[in-house]
C-alpha cells in the first residue's frame, strides 16, 4: 500500500481529509475512499482501511461532540439497532470491482451534496424521529455502509437536518458514533469473509488522528471551513468521475 505512486502526496492529503470530516463529525470515508481512488488503490485494500480509518477518526469527533454535550442517545437508537446488523451482513459480500466503482461513485454524490450545503441545512423546529423510519432508514443506510466500506454519517446526516430531526451539532454528534458502529460492524464482517487488513493501513489511521484530533476539536466548539468543503467537494467530484469511467 506505502509502495503505490505518489504514496508521499497521498499522505500529505490524507490529514486535511480527516480534518474536515472529523470537523463535523464524521469519519471521513468517503473522502478516503475518494483519495485511494485517485492513487489507484485496489477496491480490495480501499474497503478496509477506509473502515478503519473511520473507526479512529469517528471515536475522535464523537468524544469531543459527547464532551460538548451534543449527542442524543434517543435519536441515536432508531438508526442504531438495524444499521449495525446490516453493515455486517453488507461488509460480508463481496462486490465486483466494477460494480463497487459505480456504487461508490454515485454515493460520493451525497458527499459532494453535503460538502455544498445543497440540502442538509440546519431549521429551527425539531420533531421526534418516528421508530420505524429510523429502524428503516438505519437499515438501509447500514447496509450499503458495509457494502462500500463507508459509515453513513455523510447520508444520514442530510436526512436528520432536511426531516428536523435535530440541530447541527446534534446530529454531528449522533452522526460520528452511528459511523463508529457501522464501520466496526462491516469491517467485522469483512474479516469474516476473508479480506485481510493490511499493515500499512494503521500508518495511515496515525497519518489521519493527526487531522482527526484537531477537526474533532474544533469542529465540536466553532470553526469556519467553507473554503475547504468547496475544495474537498472538487475532489470527491473529480473521484467519482474517475470511477463512473474507468
Amino acid at each position: 500500500m506505502l509502495q503505490q505512486d505518489n504514496i508521499y502526496l497521498f499522505l500529505a492529503i490524507l490529514p486535511a481529509i480527516s480534518f474536515l470530516y472529523s470537523s463535523v463529525g464524521h469519519g471521513g470515508a468517503s473522502g478516503y475512499l475518494a483519495l485511494m481512488a485517485l492513487f489507484t488503490f485496489t477496491p480490495e485494500a480501499m474497503k478496509p482501511t477506509a473502515l478503519l480509518l473511520n473507526l479512529f477518526v469517528a471515536g475522535i469527533a464523537f468524544y469531543y461532540y459527547y464532551r460538548s454535550g451534543y449527542f442524543n442517545l434517543k435519536l441515536f437508537l432508531p438508526f442504531a439497532v438495524t444499521s449495525i446488523p446490516m453493515a455486517f451482513i453488507g461488509g460480508s459480500i463481496e462486490v465486483e470491482a466494477s460494480v463497487y466503482k459505480k456504487i461508490l461513485a454515485v454515493l460520493l454524490g451525497f458527499a459532494i451534496l453535503k460538502m455544498l450545503n445543497v440540502f442538509g441545512k440546519e431549521k429551527g423546529t425539531i420533531t421526534n424521529v418516528r421508530l420505524w423510519q429510523g429502524l428503516v432508514i438505519g437499515g438501509i443506510i447500514g447496509f450499503f455502509s458495509g457494502l462500500i466500506g463507508i459509515g453513513g454519517g455523510i447520508i444520514l446526516t442530510p436526512i436528520i437536518l432536511l426531516l428536523h430531526w435535530g440541530k447541527m451539532k446534534e446530529a454531528a454528534a449522533v452522526s460520528a458514533l452511528f459511523i463508529w458502529v457501522n464501520s466496526a460492524s462491516g469491517l467485522i464482517g469483512q474479516l469474516s469473509s476473508g479480506i485481510i487488513i493490511e499493515n500499512d493501513a494503521f500508518v495511515l489511521v496515525g497519518v489521519a488522528l493527526i487531522g482527526g484530533i484537531l477537526g474533532g476539536y474544533l469542529g465540536s466548539k466553532k470553526i469556519n471551513n467553507t473554503n475547504l468543503r468547496y475544495i474537498l467537494a472538487f475532489v470527491l467530484f473529480i473521484a467519482s468521475i474517475k470511477l463512473l469511467f474507468t
